[in-house]
């Protein structure tokens, strides 16, 4: 299928203003794009491209004074399978993970992996290791936090999201990630696109959303806490340890976000 992809942010900047952009398409999927997502900025600014530490892309730029519009508009060809699912992926044990997946073990700005690792055992200790742990943990995040918007606040943890019972994907993902980790199992913090294709209407107005990866079996596998269901259409924008990683926009000095908007929808078939 062919999916169409986008956002438009539009910011108040009291003075000329550094920001750090993650809008496009993780770099894992840009060969699938068939016109790629490219960041225009309106009034035009001259912007900088390069990749993180994650590999994620980021787009650099100064912001002028005033009103400034930024926006990615592009479409995806994508095979239309659902998330895969693994039910006999095992967990590997913690001496014979490879290096790179170590750093996805630690506790981070959001996800203090150490504070929440008795409540994990204690809750999570008897389930089987590999997928039947991590969908338990998924399970027990979706049923314990009550999602929504008017619950948002960007400096909720995942210990404080155990604690209210409340809040917006990322602090499901940032619970799910933590207790994860505690549990010894790789885990990072993603964000990017999920759409509505399979899902029965009313559909609720697009947003970006979170999700994370879990390391089982050699491979990393998606799970979303917040919707605890499979998804179609699933496009990953960036992935790191926390929010705090891979913010879609980071400004070093005073901004408001005064238009939002984004999109994910089925593209007709070409011909």
């Amino acid at each position: 299928m062919r999916l169409n992809l986008g956002c438009r942010l539009t910011f108040g900047l009291p003075a000329p203003t550094p920001m750090i952009l993650l809008l496009n398409v993780h770099y894992s999927r840009a060969s699938d794009l068939e016109r790629p997502d490219l960041l225009v900025t309106d009034p035009a600014v001259p912007v900088t491209a390069y990749r993180d530490g994650f590999g994620n892309w980021c787009t650099r730029l100064v912001a002028p004074a005033g009103t400034m519009t930024v926006s990615t508009d592009g479409t995806l060809r994508d095979a239309g399978f659902s998330d895969p699912v693994g039910l006999e992926a095992e967990q590997v044990p913690v001496e014979l993970l490879p290096a790179e997946v170590l750093p996805f073990l630690l506790p981070s700005r959001y996800c203090e992996s150490d504070v929440l690792s008795d409540y994990a055992w204690q809750h999570f200790g008897q389930t089987p290791p590999g997928w039947a742990r991590v969908q338990a943990v998924c399970d027990h995040v979706h049923n314990h936090v009550t999602f929504g918007y008017q619950y948002s606040r960007p400096t909720r943890t995942a210990v404080d999201a155990l604690n209210e019972a409340r809040g917006v994907c990322r602090d499901f993902t940032h619970l799910a990630v933590a207790l994860c980790r505690a549990l010894n199992i790789p885990t990072r913090y993603c964000t990017g696109y999920v759409s509505d294709i399979g899902q029965p209407p009313p559909h609720a107005e697009m947003d970006f959303a979170a999700w994370m990866e879990v390391y089982l079996g050699g491979q990393w596998w998606v799970f979303d806490p917040r919707n605890n269901d499979i998804r179609y259409g699933r496009v990953l924008i960036a992935q790191g340890r926390d929010a705090a990683d891979v913010p879609l926009t980071h400004s070093f000095g005073q901004h408001s976000l005064t238009g939002f908007e984004v999109w994910i929808d089925e593209a007709p078939a070409q011909g």
